[in-house]
């Protein structure tokens, strides 16, 4: 029950208010209001931590604070802000720096804030932010403080309101004012009397037919039309008018004969009127024979389906192989799809160069070929000559004996001379791609000696693409 009844205070206090202020603007007021000055927890704070004051719950007691009473002064500048002055006086020993005083004394504090408020006077709540300057006395001496925080405003009736704000004052005048916290609630009433509530006017659009018997009371119009005008003078009211600025006809509801795909040509002469098009078509688009979206004055191949990029003509496919030109790895060779358009290599072919790969070999711990490998080398180079169209990819692999750095070196070189010997046999070298690996990709153990001779290899690869 007790949450019900919160939460029904808590709607009540943030709808606008029933009485409503018309302005929005804070009027004048004037208030008094009861106040504590709060030195001790601001210096337990700058002491320790403000998180320990909190939690050891050193925060000031009521009898360690001094009270006292001040007279308000408020004036609204904006909708969501107003300045406030106030004048406030209180009994205490203040703890002024390097001073100290036996006995309670008179201060006189005055001071100048900017409220920003979170909502309008027409809310009954109205939270808000204060940042302004104070000044002081103090027996004979004075001081300035930089009062900031936070308050709340409550108009609990048409004429007056309280108020409560709580302000952290940090000292501008160090040798003579000293932090401290000030809490305040007060109430503050209006000055003046409250404005009168506005006339209703009885003629809303000023075209001197009177409300009551004007029968379009918001916009002007002659008497003659009860009121209401007709601004494009095709002899339809623009009340009943769907076109007011337009001259039209009464079967369109004093609208022009539509254009519904807005073209130029309006319906009643338009052979497509749901989709733009041109006069010389009557209003149709550009027609598209091959439905492949450009239409046939751009079209290059208006009843054959393409792409823009070849001006409605398919993708070229040169060799003829039914792979397009695009997907087609051997554009001017015909191939199969399966090789992405690129002739199968016979598996004799294949054949020969795998017996050349495995009798490729070298000088031990060096890239030179031994004259065992020629035989296999000359083959393939009459493989490249008799086949221009083929590329060849040559890899070098070693086995792990030795560092890293000096098989990968290897590796390299070896692929290399038997590229260098291919060339030497009329290959071009640019249709050679030499690449050494070293031990990175062994096809068998290295823990046998076995194993470690099926890694020490050179791979051949022929293709018709790199």
């Amino acid at each position: 029950m007790k949450k019900i009844l919160s939460a029904l205070i808590a709607l009540y206090l943030l709808v606008p208010a029933s009485y409503g202020q018309e302005d929005e603007i804070r009027p004048k007021a004037l208030g008094i209001s009861f106040f504590v000055n709060d030195f001790v927890t601001p210096a337990r704070i700058r002491s320790s931590s403000l998180v320990k004051v909190l939690a050891d719950k050193k925060l000031a007691k009521l009898s360690e604070m001094s009270p006292g009473l001040a007279i308000n002064y408020f004036k609204g500048i904006r909708k969501h802000m107003d300045y406030a002055l106030s004048l406030g006086g209180t009994f205490l020993r203040y703890p002024m720096p390097n001073k100290s005083f036996g006995t309670d004394k008179l201060l006189l504090e005055a001071s100048a804030a900017v409220n920003l408020k979170m909502m309008t006077e027409k809310y009954w709540v109205q939270p808000y932010l204060t940042l302004g300057v104070s000044g002081h006395k103090y027996l004979n001496y004075y001081g300035a403080n930089l009062p900031l925080g936070v308050g709340l405003k409550i108009n609990f009736i048409d004429e007056a309101h309280l108020f409560i704000n709580s302000t952290y004052r940090v000292p501008l005048t160090t040798e003579t004012s000293n932090y401290h916290l000030q809490h305040a609630i007060g109430v503050a009433a209006r000055l003046g009397k409250k404005p009168e509530p506005k006339v209703v006017v009885l003629d809303r659009d000023g075209d001197g037919v009177p409300d009551n018997v004007d029968a379009c009371p918001d916009v002007p119009g002659p008497a003659a039309t009860q009121g209401c005008p007709d601004r494009d003078g095709d002899g339809i009211l623009d009340k009943d008018d769907k076109c007011p600025d337009v001259k039209g006809l009464a079967k369109y509801q004093g609208c022009p004969i539509p254009d519904t795909d807005k073209d130029g040509i309006n319906d009643e002469e338009d052979k497509c009127p749901t989709v733009p098009g041109l006069a010389r078509y009557q209003g149709c688009p550009i027609p598209d024979t091959d439905k492949d979206g450009i239409n046939d004055e751009e079209d290059k191949c208006p009843t054959v389906p393409g792409v823009a990029r070849y001006q409605g003509c398919p993708i070229p496919d040169s060799d003829g192989d039914g792979v397009n030109d695009e997907e087609d790895k051997c554009p001017k060779l015909k191939g199969v799809p399966e090789n992405q358009g690129c002739p199968i290599i016979p598996e004799e072919i294949k054949k020969r160069i795998s017996v050349a790969a495995k009798n490729i070999l070298f000088e031990t711990g060096k890239s030179i070929l031994r004259t065992s490998s020629f035989k296999g080398l000359n083959d393939v180079a009459k493989i490249m000559s008799e086949n221009p169209e083929i590329e060849l990819a040559i890899d070098g692999h070693t086995d792990n004996v030795g560092a890293d750095a000096y098989n990968q070196t290897l590796s390299e070189n070896r692929a290399n001379a038997v590229k260098k010997y291919l060339v030497s046999k009329g290959v071009d070298e640019s249709r050679i791609a030499a690449t050494g690996y070293g031990e990175t990709k062994p096809i068998a153990t290295n823990n046998t000696a076995a194993g470690r001779q099926q890694n020490r290899r050179s791979e051949l690869t022929l293709s018709y693409y790199k």
